[in-house]
């Protein structure tokens, strides 16, 4: 009898669930054998010849539908009190303990597997879905950038807390872009007629072709990562920490600390996911994304590929957010322009990147044969990656690349200026964050590409920030380019003003102000210092040309760095092109190399200028070059097609000696304005007519 109390004390614990039905079952079967044994025992009128198991069924059916007792008592005169009472009982009880106690039971039960759905409790059976692990301000731009992926996309995001409050951001963030392109089509439309503006429309309407679930759990839980069938994912992403999502001064502190001595918790969440997705049982080809933004969990990560990565299986990829965001930062504050270009080339819309193995490593030989046969798509670089050669190219599609086409020579060309060099850049820095370092190890890589010899500084950079923060970078002494800096906040206005409106008036050439937002901010003050810079700047631009008509804006190009996208419109009511929303470049990289892991080296390749120390120049990077000094001669009016063949050959043509060869590829152009145009679909078709004003984006070694 103990032991058999110990077992049910157990199945309670453990099962109370399966107890609780048992004991409604039994207690209902009880309950209908003694009835209809009662039933039958009474053997009055009526019940006198009726067998046990009619009774029973009887029993049942009164118990179902009180109406049934006519198959009992057929006349409720002529039967017994006794009966009458008997069966009265049986309808009363039987529907207390079956129909209530089986109802309550179902319900409650359905309760809860609704409960546990909403929770994650279920396993999911999915495969080629993309498994998002953790949330921080960066993810529901990684969201948004997959409703431009080919077709249906299906994505789980496990949390420790908060789902409803990420269900209702990502909703808000689709829901926007969804509107917006709906907009952009409608606008389009607009310039067609009748039943050809219609039609359009219905084609090119705007689909929202995502499945997102989020799930409550345990992110470092095997069991939990099995349900969401994590080794069956096409890419898993690994998101870090933020420490601007707080309200309180004492956190923000705290996390801030933790944060820059590394991060444990991306590293234990890599080495879960790695023995998963390693496993012989688990698909061939997945591709892991971890965030990284310091040294110490770079180097983990690390030590993790080279244990834990199979090449075939699982391939482990560190994005640096710091440094990839500080490579950007400095490179459009030196060339404000190739935040439009890439706005577009890293995400899955219009013109971007793709790569496929290639059969030959010789990047000339490639981009040759390519440039022969496509012209929906542009070669750009051949690349090894883990022993394989890779071709990289530009395109709206990746069908694009089997897109063939004999191009026949046009005899179109360009005469290029061979003593062509960048001119000095200058650079107002305002304020600061927590990549700043990274930001001026962009522009070291930069000075050092573009060190002529002569000891003339490329760079001309003046830093504004207040005293403690430049006190933090021991006021930039490392940095020999930064001819001055001034100690001055948010509310210093004519500190500011002046200084900038100065360094503006003492320089001939273009002047790029980058105002950069703080990320180590209560939630309440993300962005407001750079909302606040920028009235600064607008208002110097606004007074100098109310005093000179002839004032060229140009001249003055304004670069603002936001957190929350939600600002965007603030900044954009400002008349600035180069709105610079950081999270949202990260989050477009970290999809893209979720889909196509071996852009990972054109990438590092694209954002890293030559060392110190190179011989030649070997990296490969995008440059926005004056049309006015890049070219001897402005170029006819031409086709992309045209322009881009004449480019190359001009600079890496067999009647070039090989010393002085710089593969150069044209990807497009800005007009005086702002507007800029990327040459994607068929070139042939892109008519091109460039002025001294124009700036060409090309795709070069140096």
């Amino acid at each position: 009898m103990f032991k058999l109390r110990e077992r049910f004390s157990v199945l309670l614990s453990k099962r109370p669930g399966r107890v609780v039905l048992l004991v409604i079952l039994l207690l209902n079967i009880a309950f209908i054998f003694v009835s209809a044994a009662v039933i039958k025992a009474l053997s009055l009128t009526g019940t006198e010849n009726m067998g046990f198991w009619r009774a029973v069924y009887y029993t049942v059916t009164m118990i179902l539908d009180a109406g049934c007792i006519d198959y009992v008592v057929s006349d409720i005169g002529s039967a017994g009190v006794a009966l009458v009472i008997v069966c009265l009982i049986v309808i009363v009880l039987g529907m207390i303990l079956f129909t209530g106690a089986v109802i309550g039971y179902l319900t409650n039960y359905i309760s809860g597997y609704i409960e546990n759905a909403n929770t994650g409790s279920h396993r999911l059976i999915l495969s080629g879905h993309t498994v998002i692990l953790n949330w921080n301000s960066r993810a529901s731009e990684i969201v948004n950038d997959l409703l431009y992926a080919d077709g249906k996309q299906t994505v789980v995001v496990l949390v420790p807390n908060g789902k409803e409050t990420i269900e209702r951001e990502i909703a808000e963030r689709i829901a926007d872009t969804v509107a917006k392109e709906r907009a952009e089509t409608r606008k389009k439309a607009q310039t067609l007629k009748g039943f050809a503006r219609r039609a359009y429309g219905i084609k090119n309407r705007f689909k929202n072709n995502l499945t997102v679930i989020v799930r409550e759990g345990d992110t470092f839980s095997t069991v939990q990562l099995h349900d969401i069938s994590l080794e069956h994912a096409k890419s898993i992403i690994i998101l870090g920490n933020d420490i601007n999502n707080t309200v309180c001064k004492y956190e923000l502190g705290n996390r801030a600390a933790d944060l820059e001595k590394g991060n444990p918790q991306s590293v234990k969440s890599l080495v879960q996911v790695a023995d998963i997705t390693a496993s012989a049982s688990s698909d061939d080809d997945q591709k892991i994304v971890v965030e990284t933004e310091d040294g110490w969990t770079l180097d983990l990560i690390n030590k993790i590929i080279a244990q834990k990565q199979v090449d075939g299986k699982c391939n482990i990829i560190p994005i640096g957010v710091n440094k990839i965001l500080g490579r950007l930062l400095s490179q459009f504050s030196l060339m404000p322009e190739l935040n439009l270009a890439y706005k577009e080339l890293f995400s899955n819309k219009g013109a971007t990147f793709y790569s496929k193995p290639s059969d030959t490593a010789d990047e000339a030989e490639f981009t040759r044969a390519y440039l022969g046969k496509h012209l929906h798509s542009i070669p750009l670089s051949v690349l090894d990656d883990r022993g394989k050669s890779y071709a990289y190219y530009s395109a709206e599609s990746q069908k694009d690349d089997v897109r063939l086409t004999e191009v026949a020579d046009t005899g179109y060309r360009v005469k290029l200026n061979e003593n062509y060099w960048l001119e000095q850049k200058n650079v107002i820095i305002l304020g600061h964050n927590s990549k700043i370092k990274d930001i001026m190890d962009g522009f070291d890589s930069f000075r050092n590409e573009w060190n002529d010899g002569s000891g003339r500084e490329i760079m001309n950079i003046l830093v504004i920030d207040d005293k403690a923060h430049l006190e933090k970078m021991d006021y930039y002494k490392a940095y020999p380019y930064v001819c001055k800096t001034v100690e001055a906040d948010i509310y210093d206005k004519d500190i500011v003003c002046q200084t900038i409106e100065n360094f503006i008036d003492a320089n001939e050439t273009d002047t790029s102000v980058l105002i950069l937002s703080d990320d180590a901010v209560l939630s309440d003050e993300i962005d407001s210092a750079a909302i606040a810079n920028l009235i600064y700047v607008s208002d110097i631009i606004l007074k100098k040309k109310t005093a000179d008509p002839d004032f060229d804006e140009g001249r003055v190009d304004v670069i603002v760095e936001i957190i929350n996208p939600k600002h965007y419109d603030i900044v954009k009511s400002y008349s600035v092109n180069n709105v610079v929303i950081s999270n949202r470049y990260i989050s477009k990289m970290i999809t893209q190399l979720g889909a196509k892991d071996t852009l990972y080296n054109f990438y590092n390749d694209i954002l890293t200028y030559d060392g110190e120390d190179a011989s030649a120049y070997e990296s490969k990077e995008i440059y926005v070059k004056k049309v006015s000094r890049y070219f001897a001669e402005i170029p006819a009016p031409c086709t992309a097609a045209e322009l881009i063949r004449a480019v190359y050959y001009g600079t890496s043509g067999d009647d070039i000696p090989p010393e002085k060869r710089n593969h150069t590829i044209a990807l497009g152009y800005v007009k005086k304005g702002g507007e800029m145009v990327l040459f994607s679909g068929n070139q042939s078709k892109i008519k091109v007519e460039l002025t001294e004003h124009d700036k060409l984006i090309v795709y070069s070694n140096h």
